[in-house]
């Protein structure tokens, strides 16, 4: 206890240092911060905006068994069948699904589930996590490599470069309060990682319950932003639980974070470099950053340590001063991907989801009820501020030792969560293999003949650096996401071929 309140006064004392560093020169400078600083409230995939989904007795679904409760969807206004396989999607299993949750108290997690379009029994099973923390896994669905992306007229049409085109493919909305999923009890907010993993391992254990059919394929988890907080911490329990020969063994061969958040005190000293590399900030704010506020945050960072105790707080807080500085002369840069403007509270226009989801036909398909979807959750996003300036890096080289694979790719153009910092924590972590993997070449990943990024690659682990993408690899180059996904599940991403074919992603 007299540790943990020495580190709350020092990091209490290093903020009261740091506010005469944060004012501008001119209360129109102290005005853009405000802005800035309402708008990092926010995830580092897309801005929260709704209320956390705490249903009241009214509007929540009936009580369910400790079991999934899932059913075959048919989502209205699909356009035709798959042009190239010709299926329909009444040939396919498409699941929608409640699983109550096993460690809460009313606790519900929403999912959807997309049998392999190309009827391959032994494909693997992929999970998607959009990070936030809590942010729908809904957007990765249409707007990144679900099976369908949604037209201006609110109807489907097949997605060229589906993640479910090489895998049977899980979407979880998760932690509580995200997306469909749902509670009738606040105390089921999760607040840390444990809480997170734990779920998603009694989730799974479900799921494989009630589709052993696919307990033995290749199980791999993927996803973007501060999923690289849940991904690493979701493998190690996954594989925690197979040591331990807890219920069904799941067959975890490999870990993709895309664009993530993992290990903050290299990712956020990155920042100002970045920020001058693109052109973003001059010089003399690069310097001053690493001279005034890089030290601070590191030093806050420490005391956050990698269990999460309140000295976190203090780090957020300290360590995104470095961001919104960099932010005041980004202007109305989209810090997604920096080519773009940023054009609304999301950067993006997803409206069409939301339009899309709150339709009855739809609603009625999926079995939600009266719940209340929500795309980006304020409430859960606030839950887990302590655990956001944690090390995730730190349970990774356990499981290279024992053979799981981990990709890290990113997307070039993007700020929040920029290809530079992750590349710098993949090369300092310690593992067997560091010596070698710093030392591997920079090959060309080729996708049809053309150069779509930059890989390394030693043993279990990849990094790939995805060229004219941002934060959002699958949405900017679906192809590209596609191969990636195909052939590190195979284990042949360091393979390159040249077919010949130009790789222009279709927007």
């Amino acid at each position: 206890m007299l540790l943990q309140s020495i580190s709350i006064s020092i990091s209490t004392t290093l903020f009261l240092l740091l506010l005469p560093l944060l004012s501008s020169s001119s209360n129109h400078d102290d005005q853009r911060v405000s802005r800035h600083a309402k708008k990092l409230i926010s995830d580092l995939n897309l801005f929260p905006h709704d209320d956390l989904n705490i249903a009241n007795s009214s509007s929540s679904l009936p009580l369910l068994p400790r079991r999934i409760v899932e059913k075959r969807i048919n989502f209205p206004n699909v356009v035709g069948p798959d042009p190239e396989s010709g299926v329909t999607v009444e040939d396919l299993g498409h699941h929608a699904g409640y699983y109550p949750i096993h460690r809460s108290h009313a606790a519900r997690m929403f999912y959807f589930f997309f049998e392999s379009r190309k009827h391959k029994e032994d494909d693997p099973v992929v999970i998607w996590l959009t990070g936030g923390p809590g942010c729908s896994s809904e957007l990765a669905l249409f707007y990144e490599n679900g099976p369908f992306k949604i037209t201006n007229n609110l109807s489907l049409e097949w997605n060229k470069y589906g993640w479910d085109k090489v895998s049977n493919l899980l979407y979880v909305d998760q932690p509580t309060g995200t997306g469909f999923s749902y509670s009738t009890d606040l105390r089921d907010i999760r607040h840390n990682e444990e809480g997170v993993s734990n779920d998603l391992y009694d989730f799974l254990q479900a799921f494989f319950a009630e589709h052993p059919q696919y307990a033995k394929n290749d199980f791999f988890i993927t996803g973007e932003s501060y999923a690289g907080h849940y991904i690493p911490a979701f493998a190690a329990r996954i594989h925690k639980g197979n040591q331990a020969n807890e219920g069904i063994h799941i067959n975890l061969k490999g870990f993709a974070i895309g664009n993530g958040l993992t290990d903050p005190a290299i990712q956020y000293k990155a920042y100002a470099d970045y920020a001058l590399d693109m052109g973003i900030i001059k010089q003399g704010t690069h310097d001053r950053l690493n001279m005034l506020l890089v030290p601070v945050c590191e030093a806050a960072i420490k005391l956050c340590g990698t269990v999460g105790k309140i000295a976190c707080a203090p780090a957020f807080v300290l360590c995104n001063a470095i961001f919104k500085d960099i932010l005041l002369h980004a202007g109305d840069t989209n810090y997604y991907d920096i080519r773009k403007k940023c054009e609304g509270s999301l950067c993006y226009d997803f409206s069409n989801m939301e339009k899309f989801l709150n339709q009855k036909s739809v609603r009625d398909s999926l079995g939600v009820g009266k719940i209340h979807f929500v795309s980006c959750s304020t409430e859960v996003y606030m839950a887990m501020l302590l655990d956001w300036m944690r090390n995730l890096e730190v349970g990774i080289p356990a499981l290279l030792e024992d053979g799981i694979n981990l990709l890290i790719y990113a997307g070039e153009y993007d700020l929040i969560c920029n290809w530079l910092g992750n590349s710098r924590w993949v090369h300092a972590m310690k593992w067997s293999g560091q010596k070698e993997f710093v030392a591997s070449p920079e090959v060309p990943f080729v996708v049809d003949g053309s150069e779509a990024g930059l890989l390394k690659n030693y043993g279990p682990l990849s990094f790939l650096k995805v060229h004219d993408a941002g934060h959002m690899v699958p949405m900017d180059q679906p192809k590209a996401a596609l191969e990636m996904l195909k052939k590190w599940t195979k284990g042949t991403l360091s393979e390159s071929r040249a077919d010949g074919e130009n790789l222009v992603a279709e927007m």
